[in-house]
């Protein structure tokens, strides 16, 4: 890890940022983390406390002449998401993260960055540890599980937190205060097929589609990227169509709230056939460049000979399966009639996966309104039990209703002004932040979020901006500064 970060300025914030990243944290390994984060309490000698399901509570009494100031929640969670070029040697659960800056921004070499949420994380690291800055009571919430389930938002019981006001630190717009978010599903298909002689006369081909900017399925679904899924299957439903290609195996995407950004796939077509195959599927690929050429200008397709399979995929089942993915609605489902240029509900087909007689197809479905949610949920159920698939909707929760009427986003927006001479957007987001499954737990909390510049969260190109941390920095001890008085 380079040097050059822990001198990065503010260095409070940078430093616990190089220490968290030095500890493996993936969604659902939380273990070390945890541990780090409890003993760092400890060492502080604050009140630290870890609940049944793992989160992280820590608590600091206020500065003098702040005790008659609200409780303030500072919240983050401490999981990241793993994901990391093909190309790149990594094992998420041993190494920490390999930092490095370049152009005012700090990323990672290969890998997703932790940025989200740990840059959040840093902060309050930051502020429990100092001596000189005045704040209110705080508590610490540190989350596990955040990417992958929420589970330990949703896990917190209620009457653990005493805290009147909520400050999530996980979005990635500095110029953005969150009053809302979407909920989401996931959507999951499986089904199980008999594998087949691969015909006689036949060659082999493996397909890769690689080069795309993949991103946060909420955050970047409206940009427009490629979702290799997709495309890979374009190029499949093509093959089988005119030349009865065969499907071995199908390697494509990863975590449900990424943008897939690769896929590969073994194949097969009639040897009377290979020329015109690869014909076909290289004039495809480039017109599907051609289509993505603003959006995705690194995006490769390619078709080489590969090894014969040994099976291939049941004849009756391909047809299905890539029919319904064709079929399965990827993207922006519907734009919000309430706040203009918010996209209401998406679906991401982030993982698709066929081989060894089985088919699996995940989903993640989101939507700031729980009908039009379960609406388009039912449409990707409905495509895929057509294809005789068994269909599950799992890790369901709650959108967070926005409040203008917000006393904490009165303060924000005051203080933002003052600070910075400008206007903040207040805004609603489409990704899944924590705030609406914490309000069920805890109704009367005046919650609101906010973060430093992030690109491209979820995925290896992700980096934060130098000058954006340091603003963030600047405004959250602005905003403990000024935190309303307890009501009598």
């Amino acid at each position: 890890m380079s040097n050059a970060i822990r001198e990065l300025e503010p260095k409070a914030v940078w430093n616990k940022f190089a220490d968290l990243n030095a500890v493996p944290r993936p969604s659902k390994k939380e273990e070390r983390v945890i541990e780090f984060m409890m003993q760092f309490g400890q060492e502080l000698g604050l009140e630290t406390e870890k609940d049944e399901v793992g989160n992280v509570i820590i608590r600091k009494p206020a500065t003098p002449g702040m005790e008659d100031r609200k409780t303030v929640v500072l919240q983050s969670h401490l999981d990241m998401v793993h994901q990391k070029n093909n190309d790149t040697t990594f094992d998420f659960n041993t190494q920490g993260i390999e930092m490095e800056v370049k152009d005012g921004w700090v990323k990672a070499k290969g890998t997703t960055l932790g940025a989200d949420n740990g840059l959040g994380v840093a902060a309050i690291m930051a502020l429990l540890e100092s001596d000189d800055i005045a704040h209110p009571e705080i508590e610490a919430l540190f989350t596990i599980d955040e990417e992958t389930g929420m589970t330990g938002a949703t896990g917190l019981k209620g009457g653990v937190l005493t805290g009147e006001i909520l400050l999530n630190l996980d979005t990635e717009e500095d110029d953005e205060i969150d009053i809302g978010c979407a909920g989401g599903v996931d959507v999951s298909a499986h089904r199980s097929y008999q594998e087949e002689e691969v015909p006689e006369a036949s060659v082999a081909f493996a397909l890769e589609v690689k080069g795309l900017q993949g991103g946060h399925s909420g955050m970047d679904i409206h940009r427009g990227f490629g979702n290799a899924n997709k495309i890979m299957n374009r190029m499949l439903f093509d093959g089988f169509t005119n030349f009865g290609l065969r499907i071995a195996q199908i390697d494509g995407g990863g975590l449900r709230n990424a943008i897939p950004r690769e896929s590969k796939a073994l194949v097969t077509v009639d040897e009377i056939h290979r020329e015109a195959f690869l014909l076909e599927f290289n004039q495809l690929a480039v017109t599907i460049k051609e289509e993505y050429k603003r959006t995705e200008p690194n995006l490769v397709i390619v078709a080489t000979p590969a090894e014969m399979p040994e099976k291939v995929m049941e004849i009756g089942v391909q047809e299905g399966i890539t029919k319904a993915i064709y079929a399965a609605h990827n993207g922006v489902y519907m734009m919000s009639a309430e706040m203009e240029g918010l996209v209401q509900t998406s679906n991401n087909i982030a993982r698709v996966s066929v081989g060894e007689g089985k088919v699996s197809v995940k989903c993640l479905t989101r939507s700031s309104v729980e009908s039009s949610k379960w609406d388009l949920a039912n449409s990707l159920r409905s495509v895929f039990e057509l294809a005789g698939c068994a269909v599950s909707f799992s890790g369901e929760y709650p959108g967070w209703t926005p409040d203008a009427d917000s006393d904490i986003l009165k303060v924000l927006t005051q203080k933002y002004r003052e600070l910075f001479d400008d206007e903040p957007r207040v805004v609603a987001c489409h990704a899944g932040l924590e705030c609406g499954i914490l309000g069920q737990n805890y109704p009367d909390m005046d919650m609101i979020s906010y973060g430093p510049n992030i690109k491209g969260a979820h995925s290896p190109d992700e980096r934060a901006e130098i000058a954006s941390v340091q603003k963030f920095w600047e405004f959250t001890k602005e905003i403990l500064k000024h935190i309303p008085e307890r009501s009598n």
